[in-house]
C-alpha cells in the first residue's frame, strides 16, 4: 500500500554532499534535518539540491561534506510565509540514503517522475534567446489529502503542448530538478542573489480522462 502511494511522485539524485546538516523540523519526536546535494549535469554545469532527511534515516551528528549522496525519495513542497506573503518552498524528501565514497556506475543522478494535476494555465513564452518555454504549476497528491505543488518547465514542442493543458487536466512528468540563480528586487537600488527549484521536463504526457 505504501508504495502504491509513492508511486506518483518519484526522485533518484546523487553526487556530491555540499554541507553539514541543519535542523529543519520536529515531528511527533523524529527530527528532520536539511543538507545540499551538488548534482553534476552533462555539460559542466551543477544544480545544487537541498535535502530533507530524517534522523532515523543517517547520523545527522556526522559531517559527511566531501563524500557522495545517493537517495531515493520525493520532491515536495511545503508554504513558508516570509515579507508578508507564502514562499513555495521545494526539497527532495528522502526515503533511503546512502553515503559512499564515490558513486555507483549505474545509479540516477538527477530522475524525476510526477504524476499531477495542472494547477493554473500554463504560461507559454519565448527567451530572449528565441527558446520555447513553458511553465507549469503541478499539484502531486499526497496521502491524508495533502499536495506538494511543483513548478516544471517545458522547451520546445513540449512547452507548446504544455499550453494547451487545461486546469486541473491529468499530467505525467518525466525530467530532472534544476537549480536557477536569479535576482530579486527588495527596493529600489538593491537585489538579492536568491535560488529557485524546479523541474526541467523531458517527456510529459497528457492523459485524457474518460
Amino acid at each position: 500500500m505504501a508504495d502504491k502511494i509513492f508511486e506518483n511522485n518519484q526522485v533518484s539524485i546523487a553526487g556530491e554532499v555540499a554541507n553539514a546538516f541543519t535542523f529543519s523540523h520536529e515531528v511527533f519526536g523524529e527530527g528532520f534535518y536539511l543538507f545540499d546535494v551538488i548534482v553534476k549535469r552533462l555539460s559542466d554545469a551543477v544544480d545544487i539540491i537541498p535535502v530533507m532527511v530524517s534522523e532515523r534515516l543517517i547520523d545527522v551528528k556526522q559531517d559527511y561534506t566531501g563524500k557522495y549522496a545517493e537517495i531515493i525519495g520525493q520532491f515536495r513542497s511545503y508554504n513558508r510565509h516570509e515579507e508578508n506573503k507564502n514562499k513555495l518552498v521545494l526539497s527532495v524528501f528522502a526515503r533511503d540514503i546512502k553515503i559512499v565514497d564515490q558513486l555507483s556506475e549505474n545509479v540516477k543522478t538527477n530522475y524525476i517522475f510526477l504524476d499531477g494535476y495542472v494547477c493554473k494555465p500554463p504560461v507559454y513564452r519565448k527567451t530572449p534567446l528565441g527558446r520555447e518555454i513553458a511553465d507549469i504549476l503541478l499539484a502531486v497528491n499526497r496521502p491524508y489529502g495533502k499536495s506538494d505543488y511543483i513548478p516544471c518547465i517545458s522547451w520546445g514542442r513540449n512547452a507548446r503542448y504544455a499550453e494547451t493543458f487545461a486546469v486541473g487536466g491529468h499530467v505525467q512528468i518525466w525530467g530532472r530538478i534544476q537549480s536557477r540563480e536569479y535576482q530579486k528586487k527588495i527596493s529600489e537600488t538593491e537585489f538579492e542573489k536568491r535560488i529557485a527549484y524546479e523541474v526541467s521536463v523531458s517527456k510529459l504526457e497528457y492523459l485524457d480522462e474518460y
